[in-house]
């Protein structure tokens, strides 16, 4: 069954004519990578710890949409790797976005609202249960709380436990196809063996915590909201929800137009960077 789902959303970004690039040929993303998380490994609880109380685990929400816990269950994730054209265009700009990657932050995400619904509603014709956390009445995003911006799922922090990829120096998820992507996920009582996931750290994909090295996407911020302290929130949703908007959408005729600088022209723009690990 695990092989039929990934199988199955593959098969909906590789033929959707909705993944097609500014109506080219060029889609927005390249082939999906799938992972599963148990509804009870006990990350989901941790990140009410890591993230705030206010983070909903895959049970909470289950029970908010059906009405009851299920006796067992998965969480669905997958990453979809932005496609190299987009990828490509957006390593030459210092200020804003290019007009690719905004048209793939904005119509590519829509694209991963579209598979959402899609899987939930193909789980249902299987037999099962299933709701994308995305659009719960349960999900919000809160502008303040101690880990500062945050939302009540994090796509991200599921993807982790679903084995996908690790964390960065700004808060991105690294993946076996690297940091440029879009990530979702899908709640279900159907049961599916977990993805084994890192034994080296939530942040061991990234060159500067796993070495000591790197810090490329510190100089790709054209707002220095990254630093080797980390990653801050604020300045950075100030820009990317703000100041680039304002200045770029209008232009490239979407609403969210995305950032992405601090995700291309680096080391781990399309893979896990090797670094030290292979002798580099």
């Amino acid at each position: 069954m695990e092989t039929m789902v990934a199988g199955e959303i593959t098969r909906f970004i590789e033929t959707s004519p909705a993944n097609a690039l500014d109506g080219s040929a060029t889609p927005y993303f390249e082939t999906p990578l799938v992972g599963f998380a148990s509804l009870d490994d006990p990350l989901f609880l941790e990140y009410k710890q890591i993230i705030g109380a206010f983070h909903l685990t895959p049970r909470e929400l289950f029970a908010a949409e059906f009405g009851a816990e299920p006796a067992k269950g998965t969480v669905i994730c997958w990453i979809l790797p932005v496609v190299e054209a987009a990828r490509k265009s957006n390593r030459t700009q210092s200020d804003y976005p290019s007009r690719e990657w905004s048209h793939v932050r904005n119509h590519g995400e829509a694209l991963n609202g579209i598979l959402r619904r899609y899987l939930t509603g193909w789980l249902a014709e299987q037999g099962y249960k299933a709701l994308a956390p995305q659009f719960s009445p349960k999900w919000q995003e809160l502008p303040e709380t101690p880990v500062g911006r945050a939302s009540t799922w994090s796509e991200r922090h599921a993807a982790y436990a679903a084995g996908l990829g690790t964390f960065s120096l700004t808060d991105a998820l690294i993946t076996p196809k690297g940091i440029a992507h879009r990530c979702g996920s899908v709640i279900t009582d159907l049961v599916l063996t977990p993805s084994p996931r890192s034994d080296k750290g939530y942040a061991d994909n990234c060159l500067y915590y796993r070495e000591g090295s790197c810090g490329a996407c510190i100089g790709r911020c054209p707002v220095g909201a990254i630093s080797f302290a980390g990653h801050d929130k604020s300045i950075c949703c100030d820009y990317v929800y703000g100041a680039v908007p304002a200045a770029v959408s209008e232009k490239y005729g979407v609403k969210a137009t995305g950032c992405g600088l601090c995700q291309t022209r680096v080391p781990c723009e399309n893979g896990i960077p090797r670094g030290k690990r292979a002798g580099c």
